[in-house]
């Protein structure tokens, strides 16, 4: 479950490494959707360009990259419906199209693919777990690097949407 920033506890400090891992990325979870809450459709399209980031396109990029890494890439299962993923050769497909999305389905969307990844988390054995799929070189992820790596990118991501949401409606985080 995703709660807006402000309703969470602090991490607790003395966590085994899987505990402290979960709730660091859930707290990045929780931050980037608090500062997609809020604004209208437009105002979620809004990007500052030459760059195409929005707040709109940080939630659905996130969300595809949560079924991405954790569903099919760790878990090994299919890969969403067709146009859920990137099509081949649209880098920034999911940036571009979120301004035709509506806030709700959107954050519906975002919320479902997160709580996904963390039952595929609390299904695996260990942190030492191996995905499924390998990268190109046919090494396989250890789900404790999949965890460090959706921080880092939640992590850069969270101070993408605070600057867009500052320029939006002047709110900070």
């Amino acid at each position: 479950m995703i709660e807006h920033p402000g309703d969470r506890p602090p991490n607790s400090l003395a966590a085994d490494e899987l505990t402290t891992l979960n709730e660091f990325l859930d707290y990045y979870r929780n931050e980037l959707l608090g500062r997609a809450s809020g604004p209208t459709q437009e105002q979620l399209a809004i990007a500052s360009p030459p760059s195409v980031l929005s707040l709109g396109g940080l939630i659905k990029h996130m969300a595809t990259v949560e079924d991405v890494w954790f569903e099919h890439r760790f878990a090994g299962r299919a890969e969403p419906e067709p146009g859920i993923l990137m099509p081949p050769g649209h880098f920034e497909w999911d940036f571009t199209s979120a301004a035709d999305d509506t806030p709700e389905p959107l954050e519906a969307w975002y919320v479902a693919s997160s709580d996904r990844s963390r039952q595929v988390t609390a299904a695996a054995g260990s942190l030492d777990d191996l995905s499924a799929l390998s990268n190109p070189s046919g090494e396989r992820y250890s789900l404790r690097w999949i965890l460090v790596h959706m921080v880092e990118e939640y992590a850069r991501h969270c101070g993408h949407a605070d600057l867009i949401r500052e320029a939006i409606d002047g709110v900070r985080g």
